[in-house]
């Protein structure tokens, strides 16, 4: 607005006896402030808030003030969203009659104006005294979720009525269309965004976003657990992935002493066992006899109380395999230290902050399964020469703030990643930050302050010759290597053991499998590191590997590993520190009508836009499970795009690379450049329209 202009309106003001009188007759009989953008009327609006603030005298009291706010509300009911705040801090509505305000609002409600009805509820801060179900309801069905959450962002009561609501929509039994049937005629009405997947997923969203007991939504979570108990019946009987300590370690974690997953885990077996296998397994999970079946209870009354349950399907497991096939650790078992106090984890220290050192680090944590929040590091490994040291980070944390110096860990961790003269080493180090940061949240700078660090996830797509399929030839009935196992394959000569990965890290005491499982996973890093720069040329690695890998920290803030791996941004928006890459390390350029996706439902847009580009699509229904992804990218070949928390359980079901985290936030062209620069996806003037839309 031009200086003119402002002046104008001021002398206006003045010449006017009533001001607030004066603006409100002008916005009544003008329609030239109900247009989107600052309307002439919106410059007078909030000049006249500014000219109040140097004119105190100005505002008015009592029943000349009521009057005033009765048609300020008027208007507040048409005007773009733009005049609210210089409106409400105007006619001071903050002070007028509540009842009068609740009346206002819900004769917007009732005439249909239920966005309308909702921000105002919001702005004059009305909603302790609605329903929050009958406030919200309207909203969802028009697809507002986030307006649902700014409702209750500031009120924990109503945070927990809706939570607990949603949660009952959720419960199987329900009838939703008891729900829409009133709302038929609405506008901007979404049914298709009203079903129990979209709501289980803002369930989870509101519990992690307002740090809300998920023990109120009850439904939701069983139905979560429910699809991890499916999992791990998927990994242990169809895969054969798991071994059976593992799986009965989150069996029973999963199902606990849940009646109703207890129902569903007995249904489970008797798909997959025998008998007498149905039956250890349920007195191994404490399931009661009277939810058994008939045969399975006898055979029950006839089983000794044992400590260990006795495997049930020897055959199905691939465990027993020679170890002489996997890696093998080349250090003796003592070398290898499990530290949980801080007397054991200072001569550690003073071990692994020396000068010149190269430091393999690794970390674990509890398989998370699509609950909600990041997964808390448990176990942190750090790998030397000739010893490598496992510290229980949960039970040191403890200990330190039992002693009043909750700060004596950060403080280590941030010397060994901010010193430049130690080498770390790590594979997908992104990802691992960003759970060490939800453990520990005073280092959630250390990020930035890394040096020396050298992400051997970098590495990996520059080596010659890995090939997951080319793996799974050699192998044989396994699954196919992937990620770290691969590389160790590919630069040593033998896979990694991959069956602990999924363990329960938090479970103490740790197995010896998981000690050496997790030694293994830190030390083989020096090894691998070693090989490749004693001889990169071999493996099709430029000659100037060492400077790379230990040069300066990358400037850019968005590293190559980041694109391979896809792991969860750091807080900070940094990418861990990589090997300088290559112009040749990209993947070689591809046409859209060569480069096939899944969509996950959450990014049906992106598919739509990608498949304008000439992409092969195939987009995820809302009712669909985030695991029928997977399932297409395996049987299809194609990459899965995703978000959030299904990133997480997806991309462990695929190969290395066909998983890719699509940044939700931005919009639907810029996650598209993103997917095709990522694939090196060459988009030409034909490609375009060139599929069915």
């Amino acid at each position: 607005v031009s200086r003119q202009l402002k002046e104008e309106i001021r002398r206006g003001f003045a010449r006017l006896e009533d001001p607030l009188a004066g603006l409100l007759a002008m916005l009544e009989s003008s329609s030239d402030w109900k247009g989107k953008g600052h309307s002439l009327g919106y410059c007078i609006t909030t000049e006249l808030q500014l000219w109040i603030k140097a004119h105190p005298a100005v505002p008015q009291s009592g029943t000349e003030l009521k009057k005033l706010q009765a048609r300020a509300l008027g208007i507040l009911s048409q005007c773009p969203a733009n005049l609210l705040d210089p409106l409400i801090n105007i006619y001071q509505l903050h002070t007028a009659d509540r009842n009068c305000l609740l009346e206002h609002v819900s004769h917007l409600y009732l005439q249909g104006n239920y966005k309308e009805a909702a921000i105002l509820s919001i702005k004059l801060k009305l909603q302790a005294d609605q329903d929050v179900e009958k406030m919200c309801t309207p909203l969802l069905l028009q697809d507002q979720a986030n307006l649902v959450e700014d409702y209750v962002a500031e009120y924990p009561e109503l945070q927990k009525k809706l939570l607990q609501t949603l949660d009952t929509w959720c419960e199987p039994s329900f009838n939703i269309r008891d729900i829409t049937r009133p709302y038929q005629g609405l506008t901007r009405y979404k049914p298709e965004k009203f079903n129990r997947r979209v709501l289980s997923k803002l369930v989870f969203r509101l519990l992690e976003r307002f740090n809300v007991d998920q023990a109120l939504c009850p439904n939701v979570i069983n139905q979560r657990h429910l699809r991890t108990l499916n999992y791990l019946f998927y990994k242990r009987f169809v895969e054969k992935t798991m071994t059976e300590e593992n799986w009965a370690d989150h069996i029973q974690s999963t199902v606990g002493e849940n009646r109703w997953l207890q129902g569903h885990l007995v249904q489970s077996l008797l798909r997959h066992c025998d008998t007498h296998g149905v039956a250890r397994w349920a007195q191994h999970c404490r399931v009661p006899p009277e939810m058994l079946p008939w045969a399975v209870a006898e055979e029950l009354r006839k089983l000794h109380f044992q400590d260990r349950v006795e495997e049930v399907t020897k055959a199905d497991n691939y465990e027993g395999s020679k170890k002489e096939d996997y890696y093998q650790l080349p250090i003796p078992r003592e070398n290898i230290h499990f530290l949980q106090t801080w007397e054991e984890t200072l001569q550690c220290w003073e071990k692994v902050l020396q000068p010149g050192q190269v430091v393999g680090v690794d970390m674990e944590w509890k398989p998370s399964f699509g609950m909600v929040g990041k997964p808390r590091v448990a176990l942190m490994q750090l790998a030397l020469k000739d010893e490598v040291f496992l510290l229980d980070l949960p039970r040191l944390l403890e200990q330190a703030e039992a002693e009043g110096e909750k700060e004596k860990l950060p403080h280590f961790i941030q010397m060994l990643y901010s010193d430049a003269t130690i080498t770390k080493l790590g594979y997908g180090m992104s990802g691992d930050l960003s759970s060490l940061i939800a453990t520990c949240s005073a280092l959630k700078d250390t990020e930035k302050q890394m040096q020396g660090v050298v992400d051997l996830l970098a590495v990996d797509k520059q080596v010659d010759g890995l090939s997951p399929e080319h793996s799974h030839e050699e192998r044989g009935v396994r699954q196919p290597e992937k990620g770290l196992s691969l590389l160790v394959q590919h630069v040593l000569g033998k896979p990694l053991d991959k069956t602990e990965q999924l363990s329960n890290w938090e479970k103490r005491p740790l197995r010896e499998e998981q000690i050496l499982y997790a030694a293994s996973d830190a030390y083989c890093l020096l090894e691998i590191y070693e090989r490749l720069c004693k001889d990169p040329e071999s493996f099709g690695l430029s000659s100037d590997l060492t400077d790379s890998l230990v040069g300066k920290q990358s400037k850019k803030t968005r590293a190559k590993k980041q694109l391979n791996k896809q792991e969860v941004p750091s807080p900070s928006g940094q990418e861990c520190q990589g090997p300088r890459m290559e112009p040749s390390c990209s993947p070689a350029p591809t046409s859209p009508q060569e480069f096939s996706v899944v969509c996950d439902n959450m990014l049906q847009g992106l598919g739509r836009y990608l498949r304008c580009l000439g992409v092969d699509v195939r987009l995820l229904d809302n009712e669909d499970d985030h695991r029928k992804a997977a399932e297409i990218a395996r049987q299809e070949g194609r990459v899965i795009l995703t978000s959030g928390l299904p990133y997480q359980t997806l991309r462990s079901q695929v190969g290395e690379g066909r998983c890719f985290s699509v940044n939700c936030s931005e919009k639907v062209k810029e996650q598209a450049l993103q997917v095709l620069k990522h694939y090196n996806v060459q988009v030409s003037l034909s490609d375009i329209f060139s599929r069915c839309q």
